[in-house]
C-alpha cells in the first residue's frame, strides 16, 4: 500500500470514530473546568477549597463536543432550507 493511501485510510478511520463518539456521547467535560463544574483555590495555609463556578459551562462541568456541534448547526440549517 502506497504512502497516501495509507494516510488517507488513518484518516478516515480517526473522522468514522470520531463521529461516532460523537454520536454516542455528544457531551465532553469541559476544558476549563476539566468537568467539576467549578475551580479549586487555595487559601494560604495550602488548604483546597471550592472556587467560583465555571462560566463556560455554566457549572454542569459538560459541554457539547465540535462535531455534534456542527452536526447540529448543518441539521438545523437543512431543516430550515426545506420547509
Amino acid at each position: 500500500m502506497s504512502l497516501p493511501l495509507l494516510a488517507i485510510a488513518c484518516l478516515l478511520v480517526v473522522t468514522l470514530c470520531y463521529s461516532v463518539k460523537c454520536w454516542l456521547s455528544p457531551f465532553g467535560d469541559c476544558r476549563k473546568c476539566h468537568g467539576m463544574g467549578h475551580d479549586l483555590k487555595t487559601n494560604r495555609k495550602g488548604h483546597v477549597k471550592r472556587g467560583k463556578d465555571c462560566r463556560r459551562c455554566d457549572a454542569t462541568g459538560k459541554r457539547i463536543r465540535v462535531g455534534r456541534w456542527i452536526y447540529n448547526r448543518a441539521a438545523r440549517t437543512y431543516r430550515a432550507g426545506t420547509r
